[in-house]
């Protein structure tokens, strides 16, 4: 099976394919059987590109990028890697809301920047208690069941909005504006879809009490970032960003804030996950090229 890959991935498993190719795909190529792909577009313009193309086996859970109902109409099979990323993921998540919460990133420049003058029990750098607060959960699924899961071990309350009504253990079920303004911290674990884009609009962010924290891991685009900048701006709430609209360009206004901790879209990045990710990514084409069923197709 003729494997092209737009990135080389990390970990032990990569090698177990042998000879792959590292390309994007500008032209025909008649002889790719199997693309792998970092939520790339895969659109029909590039599947005409590939008569011959069998799979396409995205590196990451999320494939917003990737038109699953042109692959299947060509009859190309698309795989992702749920599963092996949800603590990591879920970890970041809590990364971001302790070092907003508690205001991490804005002490750590203060002491570099040699402005720590103060004495420490100085009122002027209060952060606020995870302990005894709120946090509200849209999107219980894998990742989102983690984050509950340590919430709860920080003695959190929890809520939690889904598409589907499900039960939990870990958190109790809101409407998403009832969750908005009853919760001190949202984080977001939803897919970018077409009934998720621009879920929390300007209007929903409002809804959003005095002093509240969001939490992006999930996809940029499932906020109104302007919205969120004029918030943020305004000094009515604090953010923990992973993931933004239109990456890796992040707006100059939100680059400038006190109030909001940035990453480079890193809820992944650990050693272990990446590795992991990988190896998922080469079963389902080794699957592929053996006929065998594949390992995590997309529904």
């Amino acid at each position: 099976m003729k494997v092209v890959a737009t990135r080389r991935l990390p970990g032990p498993a990569w090698d177990e394919l042998g000879d792959v190719e590292i390309a994007t795909i500008d032209g025909p190529r008649p002889d790719v059987e199997a693309l792998i792909v970092t939520n790339e577009t895969v659109d029909d313009a590039l599947l005409d590109r590939l008569p011959s193309l069998r799979l396409v086996a995205n590196y990451g859970v999320g494939y917003d990028q990737i038109d699953v109902e042109a692959c299947r109409a060509r009859g190309v099979a698309v795989t992702n890697t749920p599963g092996v990323l949800d603590a990591a993921t879920a970890d970041l998540a809590m990364a971001l809301l302790l070092a907003t919460r508690r205001r991490v990133v804005e002490g750590d420049a203060l002491v570099r920047a040699g402005g720590w003058r103060g004495h420490w029990a100085d009122t002027n750098f209060f952060g606020r208690d995870l302990t005894g607060s709120t946090l509200g959960i849209l999107g219980l699924g894998r990742i989102g069941g983690a984050v509950a899961r340590r919430a709860r071990g920080f003695e959190m309350r929890v809520l939690f909005h889904n598409r589907s009504r499900v039960t939990s253990p870990d958190a109790e079920y809101r409407e998403l504006d009832e969750l908005l303004g009853e919760s001190d911290v949202v984080s977001l674990h939803l897919p970018l879809t077409s009934e998720t884009h621009g879920l929390l609009s300007r209007e929903r962010l409002a809804l959003l009490q005095d002093g509240a924290t969001l939490i992006n891991t999930a996809r940029g685009a499932i906020v109104d970032e302007e919205a969120l900048v004029d918030e943020l701006v305004s000094g009515r709430i604090r953010a923990g960003l992973d993931v933004f609209t239109n990456e890796p360009n992040v707006p100059e206004r939100l680059r400038s804030l006190p109030n909001v901790v940035l990453t480079p879209h890193i809820a992944s990045a650990t050693v272990e996950t990446r590795a992991a990710m990988t190896r998922v990514v080469v079963d389902n084409v080794l699957a592929a090229a053996r006929g065998e069923p594949l390992v995590s197709p997309v529904q």
